[in-house]
């Protein structure tokens, strides 16, 4: 059979690079070759698949043997999911006040998931126990919603990282006043590259009892997964994820995807590139007089402070948003496709709009 023929056009640059998001970049060769791979047949629908099911066989090797993944489409999906099948109609979940759950999702949480979030002010964004307790009490209360998960992200909104040790912590911390953890791992790959450590490390090993995995800042096309690690702390999550229209009818396409990821190391030289190129941009603009960094970079993202009309006009040659813009914050984001010369060619930009 003639391969069809198409009328479908590039409608940009792929030259063109930006510091705006780890989502801007496409999607890893490896794992386009893998959805072509996946293409073509019959294969059964919603989950029931060859792909969805090897990708249990993988994931268990991260997570633990009792780990189960469940494809989702996207990041605040998984999120809602996870957070829904660890909490009653009554439950609240502890956050930092920067958490991507409170301030980046729309109130998909509470609007979705029907869920009352208790937020910390976290300075680096990172929870602590003593930090935890602000909002830990009142469980007997009926007038308050009962904290019932703490949710943490690794790495955080903020570009910091935990160690397994502040994680533990926390678990530790967490279960004593039976409570569950969530750990939102949108960008967990570039928390692992970091401290160089197994990704079950700071999961399950850790005590997290469910996980919102991230593939898509790393690589992917489209498509998280949530991954259930504490098998008795959650119920019917096939039928929150079905309710939450998180449920692919042609899973496969969403399972490959991370199997491509996490089944040999693409997960970890994606993610560590990535760390490496925000590095190298740290180290320049340490260099450049009147710019601040604002919180130790790593992962993938580095937070500057710099005057309001320098960014503008920088803007303007890279896409890259404010952080909080009356305060002149801005994030820089590298993807795992961010060159060195990428890199390079902003910090002569910005040196150059600088000295304007």
């Amino acid at each position: 059979m003639n391969p069809p023929k198409t009328d479908a056009r590039r409608h940009h640059d792929p030259d063109v690079r930006g510091f705006a998001s780890d989502n801007y970049a496409g999607a890893h060769p490896e794992v386009l070759a893998a959805l072509a791979l996946a293409n073509g047949g019959h294969q059964v629908a919603y989950g029931e698949d060859a792909y969805t099911e090897n990708l249990q066989h993988v994931v268990r090797s991260h997570f633990g043997a009792t780990a189960e993944a469940f494809p989702v489409f996207n990041g605040t999906g998984a999120n809602v999911v996870a957070l829904q099948a660890v909490t009653d109609r009554w439950g609240a979940v502890i956050c930092a006040e920067t958490a991507h759950i409170n301030v980046d999702e729309c109130g998909a949480p509470e609007r979705v998931g029907g869920l009352k979030l208790l937020t910390v002010p976290a300075p680096d964004g990172k929870l602590t126990p003593e930090l935890i307790d602000r909002q830990a009490y009142g469980w007997d209360d009926e007038h308050r919603a009962m904290p019932q998960v703490v949710s943490i992200a690794q790495a955080t909104e903020l570009g910091t990282v935990y160690t397994p040790d502040e994680i533990r912590a926390l678990c530790e911390h967490a279960h004593a006043h039976g409570m569950k953890v969530h750990l939102d791992g949108s960008r967990l790959a570039n928390a692992a590259a970091t401290l160089n450590v197994p990704m079950r490390t700071l999961t399950d090993v850790a005590g997290v009892d469910i996980l919102s995995l991230g593939g898509t800042k790393n690589g992917a096309l489209f498509g998280e997964a949530v991954v259930v690690l504490n098998q008795d702390a959650v119920s019917h999550m096939k039928h929150l994820r079905k309710l939450s229209m998180q449920l692919a009818s042609k899973m496969r396409f969403v399972s490959v995807q991370l199997e491509a990821l996490l089944a040999r190391d693409l997960w970890l030289r994606n993610a560590r590139h990535a760390n490496e190129m925000a590095q190298r941009l740290a180290e320049g603009v340490r260099s450049v007089h009147g710019v601040e960094i604002l919180y130790p970079v790593q992962a993938n993202a580095v937070f500057a402070r710099l005057p309001h009309d320098v960014s503008e006009r920088l803007q303007k040659r890279f896409r890259f948003y404010f952080w909080d813009e009356a305060a002149g914050d801005v994030r820089w984001m590298c993807a795992y496709d961010t060159t060195e010369e990428d890199v390079d060619a902003f910090l002569a930009a910005l040196k150059e709009e600088m000295a304007r």
